[in-house]
């Protein structure tokens, strides 16, 4: 995902010309970092405001009310007596159902210059959710002082109704336009009519009536007896055609809704409690943003993969979060890998760069993708999600033993092992290449796709078609799957062939990326099929899906954790070593923890337990340092320094789905935590605990129908397994 950002006030800035807008990056004119923003969500629609509870539009803001990638409001400011309240703390939920902010007023002071209120005399409480494309907020006001006051509250709103590439800092040179706002009795409809001819309304209800409402302002003029508390209702629908009759009663009917659906959805996944309550956080935060990412689709859970920028489908990004999870809830896989199956691309559309059988990249609903300004309706360039998807496939089956959801999705399958055969590997040389298919289309089509992600060794940019180094490795994968999935339908003869193709895979990848002068795999072959000779965490994958060598993994293990890549926080996407090395790069320096979960399971399947444990030791003390104890996309890789944080990658999402997901699959690669379904197991290989945590308890570990809590503990050198409960017939056995 390639990432950039202006706008000017909240609304797009005009021009006669767009933009290039081919690779989509995000500029970074403002930072994320800077604002701090707090975010929600619930199905297609999210929403970023500040501390305050505010969405500010201005240069470079993201903040706002989002619905199907469109702005539905562009500003929201609350003011008591025309001056902007005092932050006292701004906080989530842990289950992310709420955000509150607590305010105060400033000392208020009359024309002459004369203090008429006090500073922190009256309070201002504001609790906010998402539920069903309604935003809903509560404001309390109360007054602590010994005398009656009269405060005016004023709300300020604007609806910009740009598309998300316009916020992401795409200029267009034609918008639809605005329809004239209409004025009801404590509510207002603000309605703009886009060239894809649909129309869409943001409506903002107030309970009680305003003593003003206009076009862009709300007044409330209260009278507050002493340590009197009155509340305010405000709701914002996107695409709502009426107004609710009362605000408070919607209010907390919708509150118990979206409470009892976090905990009904949540209530699915294993629980983590250790002895470092640090961690604790961590891992609470991180399911918690799991949950708050999930959209039900028609197939399923289904994880978006970030907010701000990439709150939809994306291939790569659900794949790799349901394969990190696969321990802690299957049902995301089983989502993911249906509704990926419902949409996988039957016929060819160079625009949309899909090929029968090719899994989706990406899906986009708003006007400019209606209207074809960007590629990304439904657009299916990534080279990686479709060996990915037939990996899940594989691992799915092996962990929850559902051969019926298997079958259902067996054409699908099918066509993905095709499309790899037919038209992944272009020129009939064993690799998977990508190439755009017009000029419109994303260059690099990995995971690194960012513009300058793949090069050589003296820094010059790699000419396509590209067979990149983890996308082999995933293909390994995907011939390895399809023939255990084959194997355990009874068809012998296609899971043969299946393991036929991945052993001349491994045996063809390490004569063409292995270079015993560098130390590791190289980056990619390029369109001549000259090796990119460049270190990368690329090559970390090799150890992920099983391709490498056992022979090899010793000298891979050794660069990916040497000082040059190993910067003490995580892996580098690319080491100080190489010709593009810049620590504050989107892809060519950065450390992803997603990518180091990856690279820490590939160790610890080779063996490599203590390697893994340092990575997650890495990753957990930079989220020491992170707001709500978050990891967010990526950060920046400058070497870690005694007492001092991370440095943060300025347009960096927050939460992210694969981010979320990297602590818990960094548990799970330590514990050695392996499922076998048809044993009714649980096991423990050669379990390591890092050196912050001393015990884990795992509770609801789910096989089929039976469950069991497991404790682990630190003994001498070793981890000693202990299992508290059980329910139903389930074995738990580790091996040291």
């Amino acid at each position: 995902m390639s990432i950039a950002l202006t706008t000017t006030n909240g609304v797009p800035a005009k021009s006669t010309q767009s933009s290039p807008v081919a690779q989509f990056f995000i500029p970074a004119t403002a930072s994320l970092q800077e604002r701090r923003p707090r975010t929600l969500k619930h199905g297609d629609t999210f929403a970023v405001f500040d501390h305050n509870g505010d969405a500010l539009s201005g240069p470079g803001s993201p903040e706002g009310l989002f619905h199907r990638d469109t702005r539905y409001l562009s500003h929201l400011s609350l003011t008591i007596n025309g001056k902007r309240p005092i932050l006292l703390s701004s906080s989530l939920r842990d289950d992310n159902a709420t955000l509150t902010c607590d305010l105060t007023n400033p000392d208020l002071f009359d024309d002459n210059g004369k203090l008429t209120l006090a500073h922190d005399l009256i309070h201002l409480r504001r609790t906010r959710f998402l539920w069903n494309s309604r935003c809903y907020e509560r404001l309390t006001v109360k007054n602590y002082d010994e005398r009656p006051q009269q405060v005016r509250i004023e709300i300020v709103f604007g609806a910009d109704f740009a598309d998300l590439f316009e916020v992401r800092g795409t200029v267009r040179a034609r918008k639809g336009r605005s329809l004239p706002a209409v004025i009801e009795t404590g509510s207002i409809l603000i309605s703009y009519l886009g060239l894809d001819l649909r129309k869409r309304t943001t409506r903002l209800s107030f309970d009680p009536v305003p003593a003003r409402l206009a076009s862009d302002l709300a007044v409330y003029d209260l009278r507050l007896a002493p340590h009197e508390t009155r509340s305010l209702f405000i709701e914002v629908g996107c695409d709502q055609a009426e107004a609710c009759e009362s605000n408070y009663l919607s209010f907390f009917l919708a509150l118990r809704d979206a409470r009892r659906a976090l905990r009904s959805s949540s209530s699915r996944a294993a629980s983590i409690v250790t002895s470092n309550e640090i961690f604790n956080e961590v891992a609470r935060r991180s399911v918690s943003d799991l949950y708050m990412l999930m959209t039900d689709t028609p197939e399923g859970p289904y994880p978006y993969a970030g907010i701000p920028w990439f709150s939809t489908v994306f291939g790569r990004d659900a794949l790799i979060t349901a394969l990190q999870t696969l321990w802690l809830d299957p049902e995301i896989a089983r989502g993911v890998l249906c509704h990926l199956a419902a949409n996988q691309a039957t016929e060819f559309n160079p625009a949309a760069d899909a090929e029968p059988g090719k899994i989706l990249h990406e899906v986009r609903y708003g006007e400019m993708a209606e209207l074809g300004e960007v590629p990304f309706r439904r657009y299916y360039g990534s080279i990686d999600a479709t060996p990915l998807f037939v990996m899940l496939a594989g691992e799915y089956l092996e962990r929850t033993d559902d051969l019926a959801t298997l079958e259902t999705i067996l054409p699908n399958i099918e066509a993905a092992l095709t499309w790899i055969d037919e038209h992944g590997d272009r020129d009939g040389d064993g690799f998977v290449e990508y190439g755009r298919l017009t000029e419109e289309g994303l260059i690099n089509q990995a995971w690194k796709d960012s513009h300058d992600s793949v090069f050589h060794a003296d820094g010059t940019l790699a000419k396509g078609p590209i067979a990149i180094a983890e996308v082999q490795a995933y293909v390994y994968g995907a011939w390895q799957a399809g023939a255990e999935i084959f194997r355990r339908l009874g068809r012998p003869e296609r899971a043969a062939k299946f393991l036929a193709r991945a052993d001349a895979l491994r045996r063809l990848f390490d004569i063409s990326f292995f270079d015993e002068e560098i130390g590791t795999y190289v980056l990619a072959l390029d369109g001549d099929k000259r090796p990119c000779r460049v270190r990368s965490s690329n090559a970390g994958h090799s150890l992920f899906t099983g391709i490498a060598y056992p022979e090899r993994a010793e000298v891979v293990a050794r660069t990916l954790m040497g000082a040059s890549s190993f910067c003490g926080w995580g892996v580098r996407t690319i080491p100080s070593t190489e010709a593009r090395y810049n620590p504050m790069s989107y892809h060519n320096g950065s450390i992803w923890p997603h990518d180091n979960a990856m690279i820490a399971s590939g160790l610890a399947r080779y063996g490599y337990r203590a390697e893994a444990a340092r990575i997650f030791e890495g990753l957990f003390a930079a989220s020491t340092y992170i707001d709500l104890r978050r990891l967010p996309e990526l950060f920046c890789g400058m070497s870690r320094q005694r007492a001092q944080g991370p440095t943060f990658y300025p347009v960096a999402c927050a939460p992210q789905a694969w981010a979320a997901a990297a602590p818990l699959s960094l548990l799970q690669s330590c514990l050695g935590l392996d499922f076998d379904p048809r044993g009714r197991q649980v096991s423990f290989g050669e379990p390591t605990l890092p050196s912050f945590l001393e015990d884990v308890m795992l509770r609801n570990l789910r096989l089929s129908n039976c469950s069991v809590d497991v404790a682990l503990c630190r003994s001498g050198r070793g981890v000693v397994v202990d299992v508290i409960d059980r329910r139903g017939d389930i074995k738990v056995v580790s091996t040291s």
